[in-house]
């Protein structure tokens, strides 16, 4: 196969990658074609939204006019987050259907190594000078209990408190909101629902519905409030279990069913819709009917120009605050950091041309402008301290502050089902089937089946 010269620092590992494609495309899936890697990503469902696919069309460019006979192959899969793992999972099982590249999200990456599917990439890492440039932290999000790392991080995010300032403002609340316990929060809500009747207080996600951005975004946010800030309230790191019967667990779970009984948070029907997050960010927000939203770092990525939503003046009309912990313990605030991942399936069958293409993804200027389009947080050092990313959006700078007071998930193989036992319990509290008492009786009932019985009682 004919090398084609690149003139870039990464000449010698993207002609190792093209090279040895040759070689390990031919053991790959029946009808693989050497020359082509294909890329499953996550589509947006929401068909004004194309952030990842326009981004995705700009490096299919660079790839192929930098690699002559080189083709790129982008496969949307178009689902909500929890159907789009599902849908990924069945892919990456048969070498006839599994991409060369696929987007994992860092909750779910662990559960797919021990499953067998993705291919560890420390050969490659190894000699790509470009990955010294990611931060440690970053560098482990994908590293799996076998110490090898599976998956190239794009980017990181955090969570906080959105909140509508002119909303504020009807109700009497302050302009600069600093909430500094979850009490403080509930009761901004009730003054919104008592001052601003006809819109929605306090959006927290909840049920399964919702996937994971009821378990981070909506009750982790919560959870890893509780407590001394220190121990993590849903893993014992040290015995290598996952924690039972814990007193923060039910506060959460009560901060959850105290939105939905008061009527401060969504309807229970719109709340548990799948598309809840669009819903959200396209229309609650930019419509001024949701006073205080518990989202992430990404929400202006549908509201820049050529976005799906268009908001203009989106930062003069939405305030941001930390999330207090529960009683204002220290370290005074809570955020959760997650993000997604490139990953090579093990039954990809150009890994090496698939590797080529991350590296296309991950120069500086490409990553600067993902982090910029997809509101996300910067993993690379040198995108980090560039003035053009600081500057280049509000909120940026209170988004990466937050990294500081920032948890991340125990995202182990047992994860993904854990996550569903605390969807589940949340649905109970918020649709009013179930009483706190028996939603956390039920999460430590379904954790021990989720973990094989590997619980610890707090």
């Amino acid at each position: 196969m004919r090398i084609v010269a690149v003139r870039s620092p990464l000449t010698a590992l993207l002609a190792l990658a093209l090279s040895g494609a040759a070689l390990t495309a031919c053991g790959g899936g029946p009808g693989a074609d050497p020359d082509t890697v294909k890329i499953s990503y996550k589509q947006s469902t929401d068909n004004s939204v194309q952030v990842m696919d326009d981004y995705l069309a700009g490096v299919k460019k660079q790839f192929e006019a930098a690699h002559p006979g080189k083709k790129v192959e982008l496969i949307p899969v178009k689902a909500p987050d929890s159907e789009y793992y599902t849908k990924v999972q069945q892919m990456l099982r048969s070498p006839k259907t599994a991409p060369d590249l696929v987007y994992e999200d860092t909750f779910l990456i662990n559960s797919d190594i021990t499953s067998g599917y993705l291919r560890p990439l420390d050969a490659y890492l190894s000699t790509w000078p470009e990955w010294k440039q990611f931060f440690a932290t970053a560098r482990t999000a994908a590293r799996a209990e076998d110490g090898r790392t599976y998956g190239v991080p794009d980017g990181t995010d955090t969570r906080g408190l959105w909140y509508d300032r002119d909303l504020f403002k009807k109700a009497g609340l302050p302009a600069r909101w600093e909430p500094k316990t979850w009490g403080d929060v509930l009761a901004a809500a009730r003054t919104v629902r008592e001052k601003v009747p006809g819109v929605t207080p306090l959006n927290v996600y909840t049920g399964k519905p919702a996937g994971e951005a009821a378990t981070m975004q909506g009750f982790e946010m919560l959870l890893y409030g509780t407590g001394d800030g220190r121990a993590d309230p849903l893993y014992d790191r040290a015995s290598k279990k996952w924690i039972a019967g814990s007193q923060g667990f039910r506060d959460a779970l009560s901060f959850v069913e105290t939105v939905y009984r008061e009527k401060l948070g969504p309807d229970p029907s719109t709340a548990l819709d799948p598309n809840i997050q669009t819903i959200v960010r396209g229309e609650l927000l930019p419509q001024g009917k949701l006073a205080i939203d518990l989202d992430g770092s990404w929400l202006p990525q549908d509201w820049l120009t050529g976005a799906g939503h268009e908001w203009p003046d989106w930062s003069q009309k939405l305030g941001l605050a930390a999330m207090p912990t529960q009683h204002g313990q220290a370290p005074g605030k809570v955020s959760m950091s997650g993000g997604w991942t490139w990953a090579i399936p093990a039954k990809a069958g150009n890994p090496d041309l698939a590797f080529a293409f991350i590296t296309t993804m991950q120069t500086k200027a490409n990553a600067q402008k993902w982090c910029l389009a997809n509101s996300g947080i910067a993993v690379r050092k040198d995108v980090a301290a560039d003035p053009g990313y600081v500057q280049a959006q509000p909120g940026i700078r209170f988004f990466t502050d937050l990294v500081a007071s920032s948890h991340y998930r125990p995202a182990y193989p047992a994860y993904p089902k854990v996550s569903t036992a605390i969807q589940e319990a949340m649905e109970g509290v918020t649709t009013g089937d179930t009483s706190v008492a028996k939603a956390a009786s039920g999460y430590d009932d379904a954790l021990k089946d989720a973990t094989d019985n590997q619980v610890v009682h707090r």
